[in-house]
């Protein structure tokens, strides 16, 4: 078997195309395929697919594919215009690439598997081409399947940010919690993204009238774009972040303690941790420091903190009574950050005590942002944000790129 026949059965052509020549040149490291159509060959429209279209004029292009071995390879081949009845003249789509790509199918497939593993600059650095390049074909295949994606199904909602750089700069993710899915990343943090979302949301086939939980945290951007855009959903606050408020407090109380108590200084974490995951040496420092003839305000804060995570076993029945009781401890205790807790509490009751009927939190959301997170420190953070939504599309959108095999 000739070369020419080898590669034509190797890379599926079928007529007019076929392989015109091969030439291998091991000092540069590469292989070069000639394709060529047989004279008089007939092409589809690629406008309205009509057969039967000849070619009016060609022009010579060539693309990266997969390599040889370990040989770069490149494809060159005349693609003819073709003059079509209805259409007028239009260029071939050739089977082995997409129009306008630098890169085979199978070359971009390549691209598509190895993206969501590694950074793409080390994946640049593999293949041998400019990372701008890659992100060009990443973008595409995101684009292409968010725009078959359909999002009817949507009814349970959370959001959440995610920083994009250092400084003040978020994207902001709304996923599916039945389904685990972001479907929906835009930049900044404020109310218009829950506009946006609705927009993209409806744009896929989805009904803003059919969301019925939303679980964010107690972000009044995040609420006040809930309510405009979605008011019949019912709101849920993340009990994550309502734990997050109270740690927070507890570790205010000790900073301002340390101050004239030095023992508390480096005991933070015996504080922030449930006892249970406490080490020999941090339950020896929270028996020391526990004892009752030190009366400090840390240990009646941490002790609030306890409790407090008690609220989300309480049956539903029982859960408001639950939080009135400790509401009103946590305002007697003369501790100002514990009582600023509970005024933050306050504010936000119907949506705290939503869980018992909801059940929703945002722990997937947490995973994902965790995933996200760790894409960005493996490349060591993105050129732009649109970068970064592209990647989260990618690790966390769950999206059918319906790639060649």
């Amino acid at each position: 078997m000739k070369d020419t026949e080898l590669f034509q059965l190797a890379m599926g052509l079928i007529p007019p195309w076929q392989v015109l020549q091969c030439a291998f040149d091991k000092e540069q490291g590469r292989l070069d395929i000639t394709i060529d159509f047989v004279r008089g060959g007939a092409f589809l429209c690629p406008e309205c697919n009509r057969a039967g279209c000849k070619a009016y004029d060609t022009e010579g292009r060539t693309w990266r594919h997969l390599n040889f071995f370990q040989y770069e390879t490149y494809l060159h081949a005349r693609v003819p215009r073709v003059r079509c009845e209805t259409c007028g003249v239009k260029v071939v789509n050739v089977p082995w690439a997409r129009p306008g790509s630098g890169f085979t199918l199978l070359f971009e497939a390549l691209i598509m598997a190895l993206a969501g593993q590694m950074p793409v600059r080390a994946l640049a650095r593999i293949v041998k081409e400019h990372d701008t390049r890659l992100w060009r074909v990443l973008e595409h295949y995101v684009t292409a399947a968010r725009d078959k994606a359909n999002f009817s199904a949507v009814e349970q909602v959370g959001v959440d940010e995610t920083a994009s750089r250092r400084g003040h700069n978020y994207v902001s993710l709304f996923v599916d919690l039945e389904r685990s899915q972001v479907v929906f990343a835009c930049a900044g943090k404020d109310a218009a993204t829950l506009a946006a979302f609705k927009q993209d949301l409806v744009a896929h086939g989805g009904a803003a009238e059919a969301v019925r939980e939303v679980c964010c945290d107690m972000s009044p951007a995040f609420i006040r774009g809930t309510e405009e855009q979605f008011p019949q959903a019912s709101l849920t606050f993340d009990k994550f972040h309502v734990l997050k408020i109270i740690n927070a407090a507890v570790d205010e109380v000790r900073r301002q303690e340390q101050a004239s108590r030095p023992e508390l200084k480096k005991t933070r974490y015996v504080w922030l941790k449930n006892p249970e995951h406490l080490t020999e040496r941090q339950v020896a420092i929270l028996e020391r420091l526990s004892m009752k003839k030190l009366r400090l305000k840390t240990v009646r804060a941490y002790h609030l903190r306890l409790v407090f995570q008690e609220f989300w076993d309480q049956a539903k029945e029982a859960a408001g009574v639950f939080l009135r009781r400790w509401y009103s401890w946590a305002v007697r205790s003369r501790l100002p950050p514990m009582r600023a807790a509970a005024a933050t509490i306050k504010r936000h009751w119907s949506g705290i005590l939503r869980w018992f009927e909801s059940r929703v939190s945002n722990g997937v959301l947490e995973g994902i942002n965790s995933l996200v997170q760790a894409a960005k420190a493996r490349a060591r953070g993105y050129r732009t944000t649109k970068n970064l939504i592209t990647m989260i599309y990618l690790i966390a959108g769950k999206l059918d790129f319906s790639l060649p095999t």
